[in-house]
């Protein structure tokens, strides 16, 4: 195991997120502290950053150097963007801060900082196609990307901050002619670049703004589940936001849930922005991802110590991998549960009582994989406690519908529930319900057949006699008295698929 700290030293803000990586359980934020440190502020016309300035940028990273000590990381990793990249007195900046502190910063330049977003982006999500923008304080990083693969990538010269300054300044959040302008700005900006223009893939935004917007969105909404990772909005819901922030006081901005109290004048340049940049590009969908350009680096990093650790493919296998570790899944019941929920499935779909998507197939195996992980945290109440940890974890890779789900899957008891935990987003119709309470009672019939957890049966057979009886041939090592027992108890699931009666064989071979 390893601790990494990073300090993202940004225009707006200076934070420290302390990492913990695992080859068992992944990468994981163990702490994620921030102070709103303005750095942009103390630009002066030539660019150069005033004592002020270097003052506050000394003292903030005395203070996390304490507290990354007392977490004993591995190593700290100072990263610099855009208000120390446009400092013209940045050498002497660095100097200072290595000769005081002996913290020796790095100062990312435009091209990596927008590389180490796309690269989080396509590591933590099953996008293919999109197109990345990461709004800073000082400076906007757009990339597009296809099947994963970086096409191209642009720096622009401003971030929320300087937005703020250049269109704001003595003027209300909510100042038409301001709005106007901006948005006739940035489009003038982006229309400098043709591999934006109507694109018609997924805008994802990354950073502090993007993250706020999906909050609020959430909470005007009263959100089911948490997280925002992976949080997808429309256009319309875009503009519900944009209207709701441009049609409120500044009072009223400070008590709006979802919105942190020191960007409220900073959020109406970044809405602008990505209204602007998502009509522009046509998109599909606006996608908000947790991790950005932090998570890049450090993913990189790791990467060259351990090659190949992460992988833009099957993001969301590793993912529930990960969980199903964190949560100490046991990997061989785990596996053998698997391979007979397959089997089942098969011979059910093979006797046309049962139709599977590519997809729910997909989740249904993941279902079976981490079925009743929340025994970890209490084995009575097991299946409460899988269908929280499941549908309010973000998960790489998984849509928000795809987490709820799975949920329901892998922590199916019975119909009431199943019905209980679907009235909580009250997302899914009754067809699917039933459809999830058919895979979630296979997976529990097969967790019967392994109840004593020693893998013993080989194989099942599903065998149809006639119109109102099938028979269920179970091949074992040698006899199972609790499996033949709990599996009487539960093949009520299965004849219900069947709509016939079931007779369970066990055959020892």
């Amino acid at each position: 195991m390893k601790r990494i700290g990073l300090v993202d030293i940004g225009s707006n803000t200076v934070r420290l997120v302390i990492f913990e990586f695992d080859h068992r359980t992944g990468l994981n934020d163990i702490l994620n502290i921030k102070t709103p440190a303005r750095l942009s502020q103390y630009l002066d016309a030539d660019m150069k950053m005033s004592q002020d300035g270097i003052d506050v940028l000394e003292e903030t990273l005395q203070s996390f150097k304490k507290v990354a000590s007392r977490f004993q990381v591995d190593t700290l990793n100072p990263i610099a963007t855009a208000a120390l990249r446009q400092s013209t007195n940045r050498k002497d900046i660095i100097k200072t801060i290595e000769s005081n502190l002996d913290i020796v910063i790095q100062i990312i330049p435009e091209e990596d900082e927008a590389y180490y977003g796309y690269y989080a982006i396509t590591h933590t999500t099953e996008i293919q196609d999109g197109i990345s923008i990461d709004i800073g304080g000082g400076s906007t990083e757009v990339t597009l990307f296809k099947d994963k693969e970086l096409v191209h990538s642009h720096s622009f010269p401003f971030g929320v901050v300087t937005l703020q300054r250049q269109f704001f300044d003595n003027r209300d959040h909510n100042d038409k002619k301001a709005l106007k302008e901006i948005e006739a700005f940035l489009l003038k900006q982006f229309e400098q670049f043709d591999w934006l223009k109507k694109q018609q893939v997924a805008l994802i935004g990354i950073g502090g703004s993007a993250r706020n917007i999906a909050r609020i969105h959430q909470a005007q909404h009263t959100y089911p589940i948490s997280g925002v990772h992976n949080y997808t909005m429309d256009e319309k819901a875009l503009n519900e936001v944009f209207k709701l922030l441009t049609h409120s006081s500044r009072k009223e901005l400070k008590d709006l849930d979802g919105l942190s109290r020191d960007r409220t004048d900073l959020i109406t340049p970044a809405v602008a922005l990505f209204k602007t940049l998502y009509s522009y590009t046509d998109a599909t969908q606006f996608t908000f991802s947790r991790k950005g350009l932090r998570e890049g680096y450090i993913m990189n990093l790791i990467n060259k110590e351990f090659d190949g650790e992460f992988k833009s493919s099957n993001v969301s296998e590793i993912a529930l991998k990960h969980l199903a570790q964190e949560y100490y899944i046991e990997e061989e019941s785990a596996e053998h549960r698997v391979t007979l929920c397959k089997q089942l499935l098969e011979q059910l779909c093979d006797a046309k009582a049962l139709k599977i998507s590519k997809e729910d197939r997909w989740l249904f195996l993941e279902g079976a994989y981490l079925y009743y992980l929340g025994r970890f945290i209490d084995s009575d109440s097991s299946s409460p406690h899988t269908f929280y940890i499941i549908a309010n974890s973000n998960i790489d890779g998984l849509t928000h519908h795809e987490r709820v789900k799975l949920a329901l899957i892998a922590s199916f008891k019975n119909k009431s529930l199943l019905k209980f935990y679907s009235q909580q987003t009250k997302w899914l119709d009754d067809e699917t319900i039933n459809h999830i309470q058919e895979l979630g009672g296979i997976v529990k019939f097969i967790n019967a057949l392994n109840i004593s957890h020693t893998s013993r049966v080989k194989s099942i057979e599903l065998q149809y006699i006639d119109k109102k009886n099938y028979q269920l041939n179970v091949y074992c090592k040698d006899k199972l008295v609790v499996e033949e027992y709990d599996s009487q108890r539960q093949k009520k699931h299965i004849e219900k698929i069947l709509n016939a009666n079931l007779t369970i064989v066990f055959t020892k071979t």
